[in-house]
């Protein structure tokens, strides 16, 4: 994914990041009630009855509880809101006080993950559904209240609105995840440790920036062999062991259109680090389910002098470096 796509996407966020990885975002829609949701944020949320609110955009970024309002106030044909949480967080959003009309072409939908331009995160290889089952679709419901549960700290909602005064309110709540899988970051620098307890599925843990990505702890249940090297043409890696991390790198918000760099099918205690010079870099833990597989690792953001040059008159943008 390019720099701008990137940027586009996360426009409305905040970002108040420490070198820990941890961050806090703060939903602002005017001055009058920004200054106030920032000095007693803290305050309010101690009061149970206490629910963060404002009006929700035609592209939108929500990254804390709370109750969102859309009403359109002219046609709003092609609208979307991104919706993150912590690393070790699911989402629940929750329609309510919908007024829209499905009949004329109006509709809302949430999604199981983030969408952007076709391509989906977790990508259709790493998530437990089929995609048209991580789609919840408004007006094909029969059910009175309609929601829906991620299975990773993001999630969206499409939504298109054809008459003005026409609208709906989202309801988003976040719920502890004990096992965290397929983790967008909020922070181009932290930690993480992501475990797999006898599933066989994978899990992919996405940074949206040209990071170095440190290996501090590897425990496999069947180990063969290493490389902590880039791919050459023809090389199989660890892909046939059954339980490895795969480095990956690439311009994509979809994992399955990246590169692989590197392969690990054998536990290691000590460090291994590699640079990845591109948009999206990816720690991928792959497990057959026959064992409990951890991974733990540490990432940075590359400085401005690491980042590989682009060449002039290049026409291939997915180009990254690999140190």
């Amino acid at each position: 994914m390019s720099a701008a796509l990137r940027a586009q996407l996360f426009l409305f966020l905040i970002s108040l990041s420490s070198r820990t990885g941890l961050s806090r975002y703060i939903e602002d829609n005017d001055a009058s009630d920004g200054l106030y949701s920032l000095l007693s944020l803290a305050q309010k949320r101690e009061s149970e009855d206490f629910i963060f609110r404002r009006p929700l955009r035609c592209l939108d970024m929500l990254a804390m509880d709370g109750h969102f309002t859309f009403v359109a106030s002219r046609p709003q044909l092609a609208c979307a809101a991104f919706v993150i949480a912590e690393p070790d967080e699911v989402i629940r959003l929750e329609l309510s006080d919908v007024n829209i009309d499905c009949g004329a072409g109006d509709f809302i939908k949430m999604f199981d993950g983030w969408v952007l331009k076709g391509e989906k995160f977790p990508s259709i290889q790493d998530h437990p559904l089929p995609v048209h089952q991580r789609y919840t679709d408004y007006c094909s419901s029969a059910a009175p209240a309609v929601s829906s549960r991620s299975s990773q700290n993001v999630a969206m909602i499409f939504f298109s609105v054809h008459s003005p005064d026409s609208g709906f309110s989202i309801t988003v709540r976040k719920l502890h995840n004990p096992f965290p899988c397929n983790i967008m970051s909020q922070s181009p620098e932290g930690s993480f440790t992501m475990v797999i307890p006898h599933q066989h599925r994978n899990c992919s843990f996405s940074i949206i920036y040209p990071v170095e990505i440190r290996l501090t702890e590897l425990s496999l249940g069947q180990a063969k062999s290493n490389t902590i090297s880039p791919k050459t043409e023809g090389w199989s890696g660890c892909s046939g062991s059954g339980d490895y991390v795969g480095l990956l790198g690439g311009n994509s918000l979809d994992t399955s259109k990246m590169f692989p760099v590197a392969d690990l099918c054998f536990s290691i205690s000590g460090l291994a680090q590699m640079k990845i010079g591109c948009d999206n870099s990816v720690v991928r833990l792959v497990s057959s389910g026959n064992y409990v597989n951890r991974v733990s690792f540490q990432y940075r953001l590359l400085e401005n002098n690491e980042l590989p040059k682009t060449q002039e008159n290049s026409l291939d943008n997915n180009i990254c470096t690999v140190e």
